[in-house]
């Protein structure tokens, strides 16, 4: 091994830009340090959002499907409005309620979730906040012969929002793979048909029906899978991947009839007042992607207009 004639460390530091300590002048207590963000006068405009984003922190995730509790990575983003007469926000105080989760077990529990919304609504001083939470949820799924079973995972993420000292809005998201089959290849092809990655993206509007004893991801999941061609698996033996090709062609999917699909079933879920479903198709045969979206208010005593 050659030896190197290397300078003390202080002078390598130097050599790449380092330098001593400058005077300081500014104040270095808190108390005594300007506050900018403070600053009161006309700012022109209320600003809606303000606040930070993608925010991973580990999380626990609760589940009515094996592995019924996990822990995971979340990605947030932590908001609240400032009124026109306020410069800016204390970005720091979101870090810090984060922390203070983080530190006692954040369970990504609906009741956990107001709590925090409710705490950083106060520890900002504003009379609002939002929180936007997203994490891959793994289920385990298992094959329909052998009953060997795998872990699969969806896109997962939820909305709390607060205001004037009620939650506001509860919302949910699944997107979740399957596998479709087209109908038009199966009809005119004298043998075989071509199929596809779908991929079924579910936003729900909760409502006051919902509480913990449902577990809204298992039913957004149910919802995509049952009515697919068939089921993405993690694990097939030949005796599965029989069942699993045979059982996509028995039940051919468009896009626009999983879509219709979706939305019938979710229309019927009890705790869900609104909702929005989208399916994008990986084409086997095509470059492109096959696209289909509905949106649709429960809520809407014109619900004739909603199928115009």
């Amino acid at each position: 091994m050659k030896n190197l004639n290397l300078p003390p460390k202080n002078e390598r530091l130097k050599l790449f830009g380092s330098i001593k300590p400058g005077i300081k002048t500014k104040p270095s207590d808190k108390d005594t340090m300007p506050d900018l963000q403070n600053v009161k006068s006309n700012f022109l405009f209320r600003l809606n959002s303000v606040g930070i984003t993608n925010v991973k922190a580990p999380v626990t995730v609760i589940s009515t499907i094996e592995p019924k509790t996990q822990t995971s990575i979340a990605t947030f983003t932590l908001t609240s409005s400032i009124p026109h007469d306020v410069k800016g926000t204390n970005m720091s105080r979101f870090t810090e309620q984060l922390e203070l989760y983080r530190r006692k077990g954040f369970t990504l529990t609906f009741s956990q979730l107001s709590d925090f919304v409710k705490e950083l609504s106060e520890r900002l001083g504003q009379k609002d906040a939002r929180l936007e939470v997203s994490f891959p949820w793994f289920y385990e799924q298992q094959a329909p012969k052998s009953f060997l079973t795998g872990l699969n995972y969806a896109d997962a993420s939820i909305v709390i929002s607060y205001q004037h000292g009620q939650i506001v809005e509860k919302t949910v998201e699944l997107t979740c793979t399957v596998t479709t089959l087209c109908p038009c290849s199966k009809e005119i092809s004298e043998y075989s048909a071509h199929n596809q990655r779908g991929y079924i993206k579910m936003k729900a509007w909760l409502n006051d029906l919902y509480d913990e004893s449902y577990d809204w991801k298992a039913v957004l999941l149910h919802v995509a899978q049952s009515n697919a061609s068939a089921i993405i698996h993690p694990i097939l033996k030949r005796s599965d991947e029989k069942i699993v090709t045979e059982t996509a062609y028995e039940n051919p999917r468009f896009v626009e009839d999983m879509i219709r699909l979706v939305a019938s079933d979710l229309y019927e879920v009890s705790f869900i007042k609104s909702f929005k479903v989208e399916c994008r198709n990986e084409e086997s045969i095509h470059l492109h992607d096959a696209y289909a979206s509905v949106t649709f208010d429960k809520t809407n005593t014109d619900w004739e207009d909603e199928r115009d």
